[in-house]
């Protein structure tokens, strides 16, 4: 099992004895990506004795608590914590589109509310307009008969006027007769004078009374005056109706300018939007091409590097001398046997614990490479929506294998040195012991130092410039990182305006078709109540002229009856007169 230690060195005491290296266990590999904490548990580990105290480390164990395999934590952990923020960024990346779903959804319902009630309001509406139409209709219907019963009251005094007119003809005749025979001196006998009275007894009897049709036209009167005042509050509510509709037309101008005004500077914003993201696009084409010469850069170090290893490999076993290191044959030769004996199975232990380092990282060079043809030909076979993430990942597995590759580098030179060192005191012990030793190296030794130095002032020149274009690029991409903040900003907040506008949008086209029902309802209310004014209208003239009529009618009977009684006195005197009688 896997765990991850810290290394513990206990040093040597005031009487002696050998120092202790320990391991203290911190957490345990329970999947790839699952660690957990352990309780803190000590094993001796001579195996660490080369390692710093307090290094991380991890190490693998046996069921008997026995290292198996040891390595330095630091780029495993660097692994680890690697693909725990790529787990982190997906998850957020997640949370933002549920968040974004959430709130598209939530906008969704309250539009879908506000329709709703904006469609029970006018549906509340349409069921009072129809009400009120009933309503009009049925006053209508009344008037309707008002003017019925009054056109009645008005033929019945027309007919009574024609009769009296007849009435009074007749009687005009009779008084004609009556004159014509007082002229011819006549007199009248008593059937005669019988005769006459009751002509204008009768001719008073078809007086029209005028009593009952003033009672008549009183009352038609208040019924047309009611009917008014039931309508006057119809009249008031469409005066309201229609300043509502005005002031709603005004809403609607306003909100139409102001809609205008936003799109406008809208549009302004999204040009210039567009203007940075182009600027952008030409800074990341920029250090496109400076990372493209970069990489030339590190390919062509990447060649000097491996002909500097090469050199460096040949120098080393071409001859005695090590380029960098010294060794001192003359204190090899004064030291001690026993001693010497010592160092040089101190130099081999800490080889055999190099080379086991160097091991564990040529094989896990090897899983990153294996990692990366795999993820190669998912990127070959994989769709558009995980073309990105793979993409990324095998960008971070790229960077890993490089460092590796790069550090081990630098611990494959190491260890031929150790080898070569080991070698040299090796050689130097076999010929104090009386051994035979081979000279050819010494003999055909070869000075590499000035082709090494060169080439290693190439090498720091060359890295100088690629840190120097990385700087640039690391500065360039900062000012990109900025630029691209920013515009995410500006886009954000054009979205945000862009929906605003659209709500705008649609506020604008609900509040005009609410101004044109308005409006609509305004002109059918005024269709509807203006008939019936007119007709109340004409229903009140009608009734003023009747009055003038009958005003006259009144008159006329007076006279009628005046005349009447100076006829009746007339005749009387006529009947009472003995001189008449007798002639």
């Amino acid at each position: 099992m896997l765990y991850l230690a810290e290394v513990q060195k206990q040093k040597a005491g005031l009487l002696g004895g050998s120092s202790k290296t320990e391991l203290k266990l911190l957490a345990c590999q329970r999947t790839d990506q699952n660690w957990s904490p352990v309780s803190e548990d000590i094993i001796a580990a001579e195996e660490a004795s080369k390692l710093n105290d307090g290094a991380l480390v991890l190490v693998e164990l046996t069921p008997n608590r026995q290292v198996q395999r040891l390595q330095e934590a630091g780029r495993p952990l660097v692994n680890i914590l690697q693909n725990f923020s790529r787990q982190v960024e997906k998850h957020k990346l997640k949370e933002d589109e549920i968040d974004q779903w959430k709130e598209s959804l939530t906008f969704q319902a309250q539009e879908l509310n506000r329709r709703e009630m904006d469609m029970e309001v006018r549906l509340e509406q349409l069921q009072n307009m129809e009400e009120e139409f009933q309503r009009l209709e049925a006053q209508q219907q009344e008037v309707e008969t008002n003017r019925q019963q009054i056109e009645q009251l008005q033929a019945e005094i027309e007919q009574n006027r024609q009769e009296l007119a007849g009435a009074w003809e007749h009687m005009r005749g009779e008084q004609r007769r009556l004159e014509e025979r007082l002229q011819e001196g006549g007199v009248l006998d008593q059937e005669q004078s019988r005769k006459m009275s009751e002509l204008l007894d009768r001719l008073s009897n078809r007086i029209a009374p005028t009593e009952q049709v003033r009672e008549h036209l009183h009352w038609a009167g208040e019924l047309v005056e009611k009917q008014q005042a039931i309508l006057n509050p119809h009249w008031e509510k469409l005066q309201q109706q229609k300043t509502l509709a005005t002031q709603q037309q005004q809403e609607v101008e306003q909100l139409a300018q102001t809609y205008s005004d936003r799109q406008t500077a809208w549009q302004e914003a999204q040009k210039t939007l567009e203007q940075q993201t182009t600027q952008l696009q030409v800074n990341m084409a920029a250090i496109a091409c400076k990372e493209e010469y970069i990489h030339l850069a590190k390919a062509q170090l990447h060649f000097q590097e491996e002909l500097y290893q090469q050199i460096y490999s040949l120098a080393v076993s071409a001859g005695d001398g090590l380029p960098g290191q010294k060794v001192d044959v003359q204190a090899l030769e004064n030291m001690p046997i026993g001693e010497l004996q010592k160092l040089i199975q101190d130099l081999l232990d800490k080889l055999e614990i190099d080379s086991s380092f160097v091991q564990d990282q040529e094989q896990e060079l090897k899983y990153k490479q294996e990692t990366i043809e795999k993820l190669q030909q998912k990127i070959n076979h994989a769709s558009d929506k995980d073309l990105v993430n793979l993409q990324m990942e095998l960008a971070d597995e790229q960077d890993l294998y490089r460092m590796l590759n790069e550090t081990l580098v630098g611990q494959r030179r190491n260890l031929l040195i150790q080898q070569k060192l080991v070698k040299r005191h090796q050689n130097v012990l076999l010929r104090r012991q009386g051994q035979a030793v081979l000279h050819a190296e010494e003999e055909n030794s070869i000075d590499f130092s000035p082709i090494v130095s060169q080439l290693e002032n190439q090498r720091q020149h060359q890295y100088q410039a690629i840190q120097k274009l990385e700087r640039e690029v690391e500065q360039m991409r900062a000012a990109i990182e900025i630029d691209q903040g920013m515009i995410d900003n500006q886009t954000h907040n054009l979205r945000e305006q862009k929906q605003e506008l659209k709500t705008m949008e649609e506020n604008l086209l609900s509040l005009r078709i609410a101004n044109a029902e308005c409006w609509g309802r305004v002109n059918l209310y005024q269709e509807a109540l203006q008939p019936i004014q007119d007709c109340l209208d004409g229903l009140r003239g009608k009734l003023q002229s009747m009055k003038e009529s009958l005003a006259q009618i009144q008159e006329t009977s007076d006279y009628q009856l005046q005349t009447i009684s100076e006829i009746r006195h007339t005749i009387h005197s006529f009947i009472t007169q003995p001189e008449l009688l007798a002639s």
